[in-house]
C-alpha cells in the first residue's frame, strides 16, 4: 500500500470521491501544512493555523496507479483559485499536491506542467506542490461525513454535485457498491 495527500478545498468533498475509487483502502480527512500541532476543526477553520484541508489517501498501485489519483485530484476542483473552492475561502481550502516521495514530486510537477501547457484551464494553475510535513486527522465525526450525513445542507448543495460529476467521469473505476447517492 502507498499513501498520497491532497488539499482541494472541502476534505468532506476530497474524501467523498476518492474513496469511491477501485483500489483505495481509505481515506482519512485531516490537516496539513500549518505550523500548529495538533490543530482543531475549529482553529483551522479560522485559517490561523497554516494548515490545509486535505485527505490522506491508502491506495494499492497495483490496482490504480498516483497518475490516476492525480487525475481525479485535478478533475474534482478548480486549481485556478488562489485559497478557495466555491464559497469556501481561507488557505484552509487551497489547491495543493502534499507528495510523499520525489516519484510523486516529479509525477505531480509533470502532470500540472502538462496541464498548463495544453491549456486545460482559462486561468493560471495556482496548486502548490509541497512535500507533506506534517499530517493531523481529523476529529473523527469528519470521517465518512458524506457518506453519514447525506442530506446535510453543506452535502446536498456542495459534495453531492461534485460526487455526481465525478462518478460520471471516472465510472469505469468506481468500486462495485459506488454509484448511487
Amino acid at each position: 500500500m502507498e499513501e498520497a495527500t491532497f488539499g482541494a478545498g472541502c476534505f468532506w468533498c476530497v474524501e467523498a470521491v476518492f474513496s469511491e475509487l477501485e483500489g483505495v483502502s481509505e481515506v482519512y480527512p485531516g490537516y496539513a501544512g500549518g505550523h500548529v500541532k495538533r490543530p482543531a476543526y475549529k482553529e483551522v477553520c479560522m485559517g490561523t493555523t497554516g494548515h490545509a484541508e486535505v485527505a490522506r489517501i491508502k491506495y494499492d498501485p497495483s490496482i490504480i496507479s498516483y497518475d490516476k489519483l492525480l487525475e481525479v485530484f485535478w478533475f474534482v476542483h478548480d486549481p485556478t483559485t488562489l485559497n478557495r473552492q466555491g464559497n469556501d475561502v481561507g488557505e484552509q481550502y487551497r489547491s495543493v499536491v502534499f507528495y510523499h516521495n520525489s516519484k510523486q514530486q516529479e509525477l505531480a510537477e509533470k502532470y500540472k506542467a502538462k496541464l498548463i501547457e495544453e491549456g486545460a484551464f482559462k486561468d493560471p494553475i495556482v496548486t502548490e506542490i509541497t512535500e507533506l510535513n506534517n499530517f493531523y486527522e481529523a476529529e473523527p465525526n469528519h470521517k465518512d461525513y458524506y457518506m453519514n450525513n447525506p442530506d446535510q445542507p453543506y452535502c446536498r448543495a456542495v459534495v453531492r454535485p461534485k460526487v455526481e460529476k465525478f462518478r460520471s467521469a471516472f465510472k469505469d473505476e468506481l468500486k462495485e457498491k459506488s454509484g448511487t447517492v
